[in-house]
């Protein structure tokens, strides 16, 4: 399996290992762009890989902070008492930087930047950019590709 997400296309396509289309996604990534420095809030590019995965068989709309699910499901209400929450929900996958000196270690480094692909409020627009530097996506879609991805699958940012 291989992932490949698109900034220009705000999209996420899974290949199988002959490089056959499985499914295509509108994601949202970094509302600053593309970049790979620490604190930059934009998306990093190059080659990575799964690393973790993270709230298999939890219900859809889990809320995560620090990786850790916090026992509430995202709701309009839970919205409103927290209206400036970066929203982590259903699934994560924690993405770690395959180049050093690109993304991987020193200030450049995915995986101690926090980089996930995972899910947001469906009431969230995908298709633009507006992330703090992850990979959005629709709850549903990210609950199916989940389910399709092993850890340490090839992801490809460009």
């Amino acid at each position: 399996m291989i992932i490949r997400i698109s900034l220009a296309e705000q999209t996420l396509t899974l290949f199988d290992a002959a490089g056959n289309q499985l499914r295509n996604y509108p994601v949202s990534t970094a509302a600053r762009g593309a970049g790979e420095v620490r604190g930059s809030f934009c998306t990093p590019r190059g080659k990575h890989l799964v690393r973790a995965r993270i709230g298999g068989g939890l219900p859809e709309n889990t809320v995560f902070r620090g990786r850790r699910p916090t026992g509430e499901v995202y709701n309009q209400d839970l919205a409103r008492v927290h209206p400036d929450r970066d929203w982590i929900l259903t699934r994560i996958l924690w993405l770690s930087g395959c180049e050093p000196g690109k993304n991987r270690l020193g200030d450049v480094d995915t995986m101690r930047r926090y980089i996930y692909i995972h899910g947001c409020p469906d009431s969230e627009p995908v298709g633009t950019p507006r992330s703090h530097g992850c990979i959005r996506m629709r709850n549903r879609d990210i609950v199916e590709l989940f389910d399709l991805v092993p850890p340490f699958t090839s992801v490809e940012i460009a």
